[in-house]
């Protein structure tokens, strides 16, 4: 998710933010195992930061107010931080992550660490409380394959990278975000303090990525 500044933030989604207008929303279904699509949407995220050239560290991405190597600090970031929500913990906004020179090594050491969390004995079972009720555990592991799915696809984007990637992760993604991406967590400009950018209009027939992306705000062109 965006910060007010434009910026995706996945802790919000934590349950920090919601109102009694948000009772309209959904829990994805799928019946395939959340824990195995985590571990893909993890492995195409770490794949794609595995292949930015040093050169293309400040290129621009599709997060307008982030550039390549802020936006993989982020994503960094958001992995490390899912692991603590996993285990009871509260995010933290003002973590202060240093992702050092070796991109990959940061970030597969975090994304081993969110697996075996979710790997725990009973890390599946339950329920989480929300301001308007109560909802599966797995809603939060829902919530961080569409973040990983969106950000591997912006960082792909930014860096020349083939943006056809994992179709099952990419529709896990957009069925989530269909679901809880509600009308008043969107704004027209990256300053209005929502959480989204407005819908981009994209053909029925796009590439699976480039409608994700335009449903959450990107433009995919």
């Amino acid at each position: 998710m965006q910060d007010g500044q434009g910026k995706w933030r996945a802790g919000d989604w934590g349950g920090d933010i919601y109102d009694e207008s948000t009772k309209g929303l959904m829990i994805m279904s799928n019946a395939l195992d959340p824990v195995a699509q985590l571990a893909r949407a993890l492995d195409q995220a770490g794949a794609i930061i595995s292949r930015i050239k040093p050169e293309q560290s400040t290129l621009p991405t599709p997060c307008r107010s982030w550039d390549v190597r802020s936006l993989v600090t982020h994503l960094l970031d958001a992995v490390q931080q899912f692991s603590v929500i996993a285990t009871g913990g509260q995010w933290n906004a003002h973590a202060n992550v240093e992702i050092g020179e070796d991109w990959s090594a940061a970030y597969l050491a975090a994304a081993d660490t969110l697996l075996a969390t979710w790997r725990r004995p009973g890390a599946l079972d339950g329920t989480i409380q929300l301001p308007f009720g109560e909802f599966p555990v797995t809603w939060r592991l829902e919530l961080q394959i569409a973040e990983l799915a969106i950000h591997g696809w912006d960082i792909a984007k930014a860096t020349g990278q083939s943006s056809e990637l994992d179709p099952e992760v990419g529709q896990a993604a957009l069925d989530w975000a269909k679901q809880n991406v509600l009308p008043q967590y969107r704004s027209a400009d990256e300053g209005g303090g929502q959480s989204f950018g407005l819908e981009v209009p994209v053909q029925a027939d796009a590439p699976l990525y480039d409608r994700l992306a335009g449903f959450v705000g990107r433009n995919p062109h």
